[in-house]
């Protein structure tokens, strides 16, 4: 059995503040101790805020391929823009939906750029991911392990949409230790049947886990520690959950 323990007492994080000692500092007290095998759970949010990913809408010059995808969509031209700016292909564009291939290889509204939770200073800001969050998920595991002795394994998380379902569900874009997918294939289940699609997207659902927890709203709880899970250190990165385009089930 497993248990999500929510990391309490982070400040409003701010650009330029070192979120992996912060991290570490409040492992080290015990808010909560840290254990081997635990996973820390941070969210893109606090990770892309503390890397001074804010931007001003404002602060984009608009582009006429951004004008007009705004006005097919019914989004403001210049966040348009700088979801251009952080993809590398628009997948649908319809009114009020806009999907995009991110740079990084996500598939997900508005290249990930959110308004929300960014302080009361921010009013015109939005926040994109952080640059490569499979190095800030090594940054805070290097951190945690000098301080505390421990390294855990980290996922930065981030809550998506799916395209067949109703509502969003954190998932992993950055992973350090904990494998990515877990891959059962050629292995026999309970009956012997051997299986052959099986691929379990491990630091997904640890990243869905920890959601809950960590909610999505006011609750003021970035960071979390899941205790209890069996897993080996594989070298995997996030990238592994990302289906080839090659492979797109649905284009």
């Amino acid at each position: 059995m497993f248990c999500v323990h929510p990391i309490g007492g982070l400040p409003e994080i701010l650009a330029g503040d070192d979120l992996a000692a912060l991290l570490a500092e409040r492992l080290a007290a015990g808010d909560p101790a840290i254990a081997s095998g635990d996973i820390l759970v941070v969210t893109q949010k606090i990770v892309s805020k503390a890397e001074g990913r804010s931007v001003a809408l404002a602060s984009v010059e608009v582009s006429d391929e951004a004008r007009e995808l705004a006005a097919l969509t019914c989004k403001e031209p210049s966040l348009v823009e700088w979801v251009l700016r952080e993809s590398s292909a628009v997948v649908r564009a319809v009114p009020n939906v806009l999907i995009t291939r991110h740079r990084l290889g996500h598939v997900m509204a508005n290249a990930g750029i959110d308004a929300s939770n960014l302080g009361s200073n921010a009013q015109e800001n939005v926040l994109l991911l952080p640059e490569n969050p499979d190095k800030s998920a090594a940054r805070i595991a290097e951190a945690c392990q000098a301080r505390t002795g421990i390294r855990p394994g980290v996922i930065i998380s981030d809550s998506f949409g799916r395209p067949w379902r109703i509502g969003t569900t954190n998932v992993a874009i950055g992973v350090a230790g904990p494998p990515a997918v877990i891959d059962q294939r050629g292995q026999p289940d309970r009956d012997g049947r051997i299986m052959q699609v099986t691929q379990i997207a491990f630091a997904d659902a640890v990243a869905g886990a920890a959601g809950l927890a960590m909610g999505e709203g006011s609750e003021g709880l970035p960071a979390c520690v899941i205790r209890g899970l069996v897993w080996q250190e594989g070298g995997q990165t996030s990238t592994e959950l990302l289906r080839p385009e090659g492979e797109d089930l649905f284009r």
